[in-house]
């Protein structure tokens, strides 16, 4: 079996685990909560804590939005999309990713995660505020991505820029021009639609690009999953080894006691799908260990996939979750019908969740034999 794909993504060494990353894994095992620091963050260990912070909301609160500006602790309730709606979504997707990737199947390599940005955003804007016109649904998708591409910087920056930043001027005027948009379609709640849209791109873009790269990292895991039509497994196996969200924080509102220690008021405290999912009793007895991408584990298991909680869980869980898991699902069924090849290592980038940089694939036709 392959190893595990933190370590062996990126380097021959083990400089994949470094930073938040690295203090985030080297927990497992032990029981939290778990202090990262002298005085926090505070990370818990468990399913029950985990979804003892994500549940209750009275007690842990949103340090920041999106922007990473202080929030109040109030945040607008996002509908789950209905069935209708992922699949208006997933038709747009798979029509967008075929016109996306014709001129990819036997030609250079290209970066996943610029390949999937059309076919996510597109998509995703379709089943939110669909049905549209194509030019008007189009013209909301590219907001959405200048939104998402200016609060880059500001995600991945040490500190939260300053008020009158540059970083912040482009990031007030990309948000509101989607916002207006918005407006002028008589969307309901534009500031909460905006913030669904963005979330509902940049983590299935990069789920996406997980998915392809750890494919091409295992070919035996990617023709064991082509002969037995393992595309909804590829997808949660995904989820499970490279969670975009792998780690999100909440900040006690008072002092509050866990199933093991308690926490003080005012603590930050993590919980991270990415831990929990490499918890040998979350995945089917006997499957492989949970470093292996190994899909096939999910086929008759005992477990279900997704008890770690990719999605997030309680009155905050993901919205778009069935969407996301239908988009991978697409992608994963687009890949088996192809070689995919990783034409130099992809690199783990932590600024903004974790996703490949680079992920610089090549496609072609499926070999006659996994080794080939």
């Amino acid at each position: 079996m392959a190893p595990d794909p933190l370590r062996s993504a990126t380097t021959t060494d083990d400089t994949a685990a470094i930073g938040r990353l690295g203090a985030v894994l080297a927990a497992r095992g032990r029981p939290g909560p778990v202090a990262l620091g002298p005085h926090g963050p505070h990370l818990v260990t468990s399913v029950a804590d985990t979804r003892r912070v994500l549940t209750d909301a009275e007690v842990f609160r949103f340090p920041v939005d999106v922007t990473r500006r202080a929030t109040t602790g109030e945040h607008a309730m996002v509908a789950r999309l209905r069935p209708e709606q992922v699949a208006r979504g997933t038709r747009t997707f798979e029509a967008e990713l075929s016109r996306a990737t014709t001129g990819w199947d036997g030609g250079g390599a290209d970066d996943a995660m610029e390949v999937l940005r059309l076919p996510v955003a597109r998509s995703t804007t379709d089943a939110v505020l669909g049905p549209l016109e194509t030019m008007c649904r189009d013209h909301v998708a590219d907001l959405v991505l200048d939104w998402v591409d200016s609060l880059a910087p500001i995600i991945a920056a040490t500190r939260p820029p300053r008020r009158w930043s540059r970083a912040r001027r482009e990031e007030r005027r990309a948000r509101t021009a989607l916002e207006r948009s918005l407006e002028d379609l008589r969307v309901e709640q534009p500031t909460v639609s905006a913030v669904e849209l963005a979330a509902g791109v940049q983590v299935p873009i990069a789920a996406g690009a997980w998915l392809l790269v750890l494919l091409a990292q295992h070919p035996q895991a990617a023709a064991a999953a082509r002969r037995h039509d393992l595309a909804v497994e590829v997808a949660w196996e995904t989820l499970r080894l490279r969670p975009p969200t792998w780690v999100t924080a909440r900040m006690t509102a008072r002092s509050v006691s866990l199933e093991r220690g308690t926490l003080p008021a005012h603590a930050v405290v993590l919980v991270s799908p990415l831990l929990l999912g490499h918890l040998p009793d979350l995945l089917p007895s006997g499957s492989a260990g949970p470093e292996v991408f190994d899909p096939q584990r999910w086929v008759g298991g005992d477990v279900r996939p997704g008890s770690w909680l990719p999605f997030g869980a309680g009155p905050h869980a993901c919205p778009g979750r069935s969407l996301g898991l239908a988009q991978l699902t697409a992608l994963a069924r687009w890949a088996a019908d192809r070689h995919v090849v990783l034409t130099e290592p992809a690199r783990i980038d932590q600024t903004r969740g974790i996703f490949p940089s680079p992920a610089l694939l090549r496609c072609g036709a499926v070999p006659s034999s996994p080794e080939e």
